[in-house]
């Protein structure tokens, strides 16, 4: 399912859209797979009796609200998943039915943060965390590529702080504090 192009505003553009790690449909896509099989060996191997058939549409029915519940469902939300970069925000939407879409500016964002665990780290995939002035926070669960997006990230943020400077920054009237370096000689002129 593509992202609407609607969403966007007349001059932002869209840098990068992604979905989860398909690792994440793994389990799912298994587990449709699972629930096929069993129903199809239920066919085979139960007699042909009147209560063989009750006994297989018992399992046929268990098998599909399996497949659909926990398998199905979670493959629909994984594929109606968005992440997405654009030169001014991130947008995070999700939901199938009742869709969520969360805006991040990127002049918001105070800090990112990339974690990996050892099998993120064998599919290249993470979590991206990105926090916000006024302690907003967007995770992005199975990000595809994670440090490649976050560099792009940084430099999305960069390039947005050079292009819209903010006017806090341009007062003149507050004097600079002097930054106090702890180094090898302020060390040494404590202890003497």
């Amino acid at each position: 399912m593509a992202f609407p192009a609607e969403v966007l505003a007349e001059e932002e553009e869209l840098v990068l859209h992604l979905h989860p790690h398909w690792k994440t449909a793994l389990g799912p896509g298994l587990l449709v797979l699972i629930a096929v099989v069993v129903t199809a060996v239920a066919w085979v191997m139960l007699p042909v009796t009147e209560g063989g058939r009750i006994a297989f549409l018992v399992v046929a029915a268990i098998m599909l609200y399996q497949g659909v519940r926990y398998g199905v469902a979670p493959l629909v939300i994984w594929r109606c998943t968005h992440y997405v970069l654009t030169d001014e925000r991130i947008l995070l939407q999700d939901g199938v039915i009742a869709r969520e879409r969360r805006d991040l500016p990127l002049n918001r964002v105070n800090d990112h943060v990339v974690t990996q665990s050892v099998l993120d780290r064998l599919f290249g995939t993470g979590t991206l965390k990105i926090d916000s002035i006024g302690e907003q926070a967007v995770v992005l669960t199975a990000v595809p590529r994670a440090q490649q997006v976050q560099t792009l990230l940084y430099e999305l943020i960069e390039q947005d702080r050079l292009l819209r400077p903010d006017d806090e920054d341009t007062d003149e009237d507050e004097p600079e504090v002097p930054v106090q370096r702890k180094g090898f000689l302020f060390k040494k002129q404590q202890r003497g």
